[in-house]
């Protein structure tokens, strides 16, 4: 039987994945989260077979719990899971070590699919990042000009456009206020902008957030 932790900060996406997932013969939901601190606890205490992790959430979010978990035992096998194809999180969570990224669209076959082929210890992503990956960096891909940053600087734009303050995304990353204030103006000046409403307008240009945030 393969065991699964669930992590998504929306009750109904969790019931209705939950759901579809306990009707295949061998896998069986063993637990929830509803975000990633939750996620981090829970793979302590159930230890699963397989973590599928929403990314885009509030608090620490998926990619920082992500990064949590696999330091802990970098054997844990992830799944991550987002509205979100393109940009560099895809990229950033590979280099992690999470092994699957699967769209928030894809029919249960597909993460069936998935969480089959993590168990087996192979690597599987849906057409839509896999097509991305392949052509970032090619001529006329119009990549994105966040596939530059670190992944610590991208949870910081990440945290940004959550609207954290500095003092929250310190206890969040668990940094010092100076430390992210470094990373902040580190990125201003990979992405050649000045200020956050400017790393806002960018992240919509590029489909990283929705444009009705300003």
């Amino acid at each position: 039987m393969i065991n699964v932790l669930l992590v998504d900060d929306h009750e109904l996406v969790r019931t209705g994945i939950e759901t579809l997932l306990n009707d295949i013969e061998d896998i069986e939901v063993i637990g929830v989260a509803k975000s990633g601190e939750e996620a981090v606890d829970a793979v302590t205490a159930l230890s699963p077979s397989v973590v599928m992790m929403d990314i885009n959430m509030p608090g620490i979010g998926g990619v920082e719990a992500c990064r949590r978990i696999l330091r802990q035992d970098s054997n844990v096998k992830i799944i991550a899971v987002s509205v979100h194809n393109d940009g560099p999180i895809p990229h950033q969570l590979l280099k992690l070590g999470v092994l699957s990224f699967v769209s928030k669209g894809s029919p249960v076959n597909e993460m069936v699919l998935a969480i089959r082929s993590v168990m087996d210890g192979k690597r599987y992503l849906c057409s839509e990042v896999a097509n991305n990956l392949a052509f970032q960096g090619l001529p006329g891909s119009n990549e994105s000009p966040f596939s530059v940053l670190s992944h610590r600087e991208s949870e910081v734009v990440t945290l940004i456009l959550q609207g954290k303050t500095i003092k929250e995304m310190s206890g969040i990353l668990i940094l010092s206020d100076k430390t992210i204030n470094t990373y902040r103006y580190r990125l201003y000046s990979k992405l050649r902008i000045k200020n956050d409403v400017e790393l806002i307008r960018l992240a919509i240009k590029f489909g990283h957030i929705d444009g009705t945030l300003i």
